[in-house]
């Protein structure tokens, strides 16, 4: 079930879900086969959590030799989309699975409808003529039962006929609802007698207007589940109180083998939201570009921003199936991505805010190679050729005037060296009428190329750098967590989600400059930019005018003590 241009998976991690399905092949339940689903509803991108989900049922069922079905729950037509359909397939592929099957809970509409007449033929189900409000009011509270609809008594005959007239369409939106006649009295909201039908006069993405009534989703989960002889249901723990309904509905209409509904804790990441209908409200305010903003914890965000598969895998695998709920720290996805990519990215040399260097006792005019190191993590990728001229960019941040305590970096009368060039010593700063820093002039040793000093004479600090006259040109864009607290649903603090939008979790620098080897990079090409962070090319890229993503930044030592003193200020 997975692509074949992957690598092996490592050994799966056990788990309580992994332990129960051994336990069932192992005693030859459901005939020793494994059969899951993965049930996406197409009213929006899928997101990290989804991820999660979509890594246990098709690992799973890829572990046991079983088969991983991808059904969409298309059963609200008035939310749903093609656009959507297309993204969730396009998710799942990239991510390396391959589904056994493709369905639509609309595949089974007309014997989900069948079930319904069932169920009424039965005497456990009947066609309520309550407004939604007055099912409400009717359905009581936590302490108190509910009371029985004044139509819950309706004749099996007339239950058949107003069914059936309201799969006709001979009523509004409202007027009717098919309800399960179970137990108003139940310490269980789901089963004091739960909506299975409504109508709804709204055109289906698939079967366009051949339907006006339409199942809710605890009515045509467990059937479609049962209809495809799926094994093991596997479900978030928000289903764990539907999961009475779901076995009285299996048990009241299927008389083969039956599915078994198990769950486990949602994925919880801090400094985000994973509901869809918040991300839909953030792209449909302009708060973001889009569901492939690079911010929003989509998959197709996710993707856009430089994240691989392969790290979402791992990082679904570490955090692994749980029982209880809880959080989990955004740095651990940081950090699956950043050990990924720290195997796979080439190094390059790039400077995001450019500080100009004059060699003033290097030749005019002339120019050299340098050989870089391409990834000191990788020596089968080789070295590539970098120019080397008098005058050079250097990050703006590698200099200060006035430098504190364990600074190391350039300052006036320091000594540092140029990555894979030579040791310079700053001379002169030049600055404009206001005062602010353009230029440093700076004198090197020739005696330094590429090594250290003959005289044994040592520097504390190695700096990037890239040729002014050979550097390319591109906008780059720093992503940070598109929230600035972790709880950005705000519950304990009063605010909104939108309240606690980050206002800087975008800075876009047009001024950077590459070394030229990246003139011909291409969308999706993935890079660290030495020191500063791992990149990758985003779309919007056209030629000439090239448009990196920050993925995840490097860690900082002098940040990280930068940010200390602040706090201690």
């Amino acid at each position: 079930m997975r692509n074949e241009h992957l690598s092996a998976a490592a050994p799966a991690p056990v788990d309580f879900i992994r332990g129960i399905i051994a336990d069932d092949m192992g005693a030859g339940k459901h005939h020793g086969r494994v059969g899951t689903r993965f049930p996406p509803e197409p009213n929006g991108y899928l997101h990290i959590g989804h991820a999660k989900s979509i890594c246990l049922n098709f690992g799973v069922a890829e572990e046991n030799g079983g088969t991983c079905n991808l059904r969409f729950d298309d059963t609200n037509p008035a939310k749903e989309d093609v656009e959507y359909v297309t993204a969730i397939k396009d998710d799942v592929r990239w991510l390396g699975f391959s589904w056994s099957a493709e369905l639509y809970a609309s595949d089974y509409f007309e014997r989900l409808y069948q079930f319904a007449v069932q169920l009424i033929g039965k005497g456990l189900a009947y066609v309520d003529s309550l407004n939604a409000d007055e099912i409400r009011a009717h359905r009581g509270t936590p302490t108190e039962p509910g009371r029985n609809s004044p139509y819950r008594d309706r004749p099996v005959a007339e239950n058949l006929d107003l069914f059936a007239r309201m799969r006709g369409g001979e009523f509004p939106d409202g007027a009717h609802v098919l309800r399960a006649k179970i137990d108003m009295a139940s310490p269980n909201f789901n089963m004091r007698d739960p909506t299975l039908y409504r109508i709804r006069h709204a055109a289906h993405h698939r079967t366009g207007d051949a339907w006006c009534i339409y199942p809710m989703y605890d009515f045509a989960h467990p059937l479609s589940d049962a209809l495809e002889r799926i094994t093991h249901s596997l479900c978030t723990l928000e289903f764990e109180d539907h999961r009475p309904l779901y076995d009285w509905l299996v048990n009241n209409l299927v008389e083969d083998d039956k599915p078994q509904q198990i769950e486990f804790a949602r994925l919880n990441l801090n400094y985000t939201v994973m509901s869809k209908r918040k991300l839909l409200q953030l792209v449909q305010q302009g708060l973001v570009s889009g569901w492939d903003d690079p911010r929003m914890p989509t998959i197709t965000g996710l993707r856009r921003r430089g994240y691989t598969p392969e790290s979402i895998r791992d990082f679904c695998s570490r955090i692994g199936v749980a029982k209880k709920e809880n959080v989990i720290d955004y740095a651990q996805l940081e950090h699956s991505i950043r050990e990924d990519l720290n195997r796979r990215a080439s190094r390059v040399m790039a400077v995001l805010r450019p500080l100009k260097v004059v060699l003033t006792n290097y030749p005019e005019g002339q120019v050299e190679e340098v050989d870089v190191i391409n990834n000191p993590e990788d020596p089968s990728a080789g070295t590539r050729r970098v120019p080397f001229s008098r005058e050079l960019l250097i990050e703006r941040d590698d200099f200060l005037e006035n430098p504190p305590k364990k600074f190391f970096r350039l300052s006036q009368g320091r000594e540092v060296r140029l990555r894979c060039a030579y040791f310079i010593t700053c001379t002169e700063v030049i600055k404009d009428h206001c005062g602010e820093i353009v230029e440093l002039r700076c004198v090197y040793d020739p005696a330094t190329r590429g090594g250290d000093a003959p005289d044994g004479r040592r520097v504390k600090a190695t700096l990037h750098w890239v040729s002014a006259a050979h550097a390319i040109p591109a906008e780059v864009r720093l992503y940070d967590r598109l929230f600035s607290v972790e709880d950005p649903d705000g519950v304990a603090s009063g605010k909104t989600f939108l309240d606690n939008l980050n206002p800087s979790s975008l800075e876009i620098l047009a001024g950077a400059k590459l070394e030229p080897g990246l003139a011909s990079a291409t969308p999706g090409l993935r890079v660290q930019f030495e020191r500063l962070g791992y990149f990758c090319v985003d779309p919007d890229s056209r030629p000439g005018a090239l448009v990196f993503n920050r993925t995840v930044s490097l860690r900082d030592t002098w940040a990280r003590i930068s940010e200390k003193a602040s706090r201690s200020a």
